[in-house]
Order: C-alpha cells, then structure tokens, then sequence
C-alpha cells in the first residue's frame, strides 16, 4: 500500500465504524479534496485549510463547517477583529438549499503561540467577533461595522475583563505579539 491508500484505507475504515456506531463522521477537507466520491454522504466536511471547500462540498451534497485557518484561527496573532467579524462561511453559495448545508464554523485555537498566561487575550474579543457574525442575521453583520459591532466588542471586553477574563483590547491589530521562542516565558 502506498501512503496515500493507507490513509484512504484508514479513514473510510474509521467512516464505516463511526457510521455502524450510529455516529457522524466530520473529516477535515483533505478527505474531500482526496477522495471525495468514496465519503459516505452522510459525513460533514470540515473546511479548515483553503478557502472555497464548503461552496464545493455542498454543491456535492454534502454538510460543512466552516473554519477558515487564515481568518478563524486565533493563534494566527497578525488577524485583527475585523476580518474575524466579516468572514463568511455562506461565501460563494447562493442556493438556499445548499445554505441549509452549512452547519456552521469554528474558530481554533492551537497552543504553538500561547501558554497559560496570555491564551485569554489571544481567543478574546476576537472569538466574540466570529461568535456574533455565527449568531446574526447576515443583514444586521453587513453594515458599517466599526460604527455598529466595534462598539459591542468594546462593551464585550469590559465585560470579561470586569469578570476576571484578561481579555486583549478589541482595536488591536495584533491580538499580542508571538514568544520568541523557548524560554520565552522570561521575557513575556
């Protein structure tokens, strides 16, 4: 077997077990871009890596999350609120069936830029900023965000900071500056 059959062996065999499991496979989009014709039509694509997979996948029937890596992880520290707030995990989809496909998205946080003293700042007000534009209709996140959201995020931060979360400042660019490296915790 090559590499590339292992891991296809690999995840379908996983598919079939969570599927007679009565479970719901969710495989990252490498699954789809690689063999999407062999998924089971009941697993949900998860659209981490490049941008257009959940236009793709429900075009294909398929279910999607959405979790742009250039926008929605939070460890990426050069991504300020604003982009957070105006992505889009309905972009490039018009059918209104397929809307229904997205499930909706989730911003990471992965731990390569953060220790216990500054995950906090990291994940917030930026999280909120996605989480409002989850939880909104498209029209109330579309107007002139700096003059509606801003403002929110702003009264949201106080609010975690007055409720101990050491929440970052929303107008930040950076959400903080990177550790430099090991043995960084000296100089943070």
């Amino acid at each position: 077997m090559t590499t590339k059959e292992a891991y296809q062996y690999f995840l379908l065999r996983a598919q079939e077990i969570a599927l007679s499991n009565n479970r719901t496979p969710v495989n990252w989009e490498e699954t789809f871009i690689s063999f999407p014709s062999k998924l089971n039509p009941r697993t949900i694509v998860h659209n981490w890596l490049v941008s257009g997979i959940c236009p793709k996948a429900v075009a294909k029937g398929f279910r999607c999350i959405y979790s742009n890596q250039g926008i929605w992880y939070l460890d990426h520290l050069d991504v300020p609120w604003q982009p957070v707030y105006q992505a889009d995990p309905l972009e490039g989809i018009t059918d209104a069936t397929q809307q229904k496909l997205i499930l909706g998205g989730e911003v990471c946080m992965w731990g390569e830029t953060a220790d216990p003293s500054d995950i906090q700042q990291t994940i917030w007000p930026r999280a909120a900023a996605a989480a409002e534009r989850l939880w909104s209709r498209k029209e109330a996140t579309s107007e002139n965000i700096n003059n509606t959201a801003l403002p929110r995020l702003h009264y949201f931060r106080c609010l975690l900071n007055v409720r101990g979360v050491q929440a970052a400042p929303v107008t930040n660019y950076y959400a903080r500056r990177p550790p430099t490296g090991p043995g960084s915790c000296y100089e943070q």
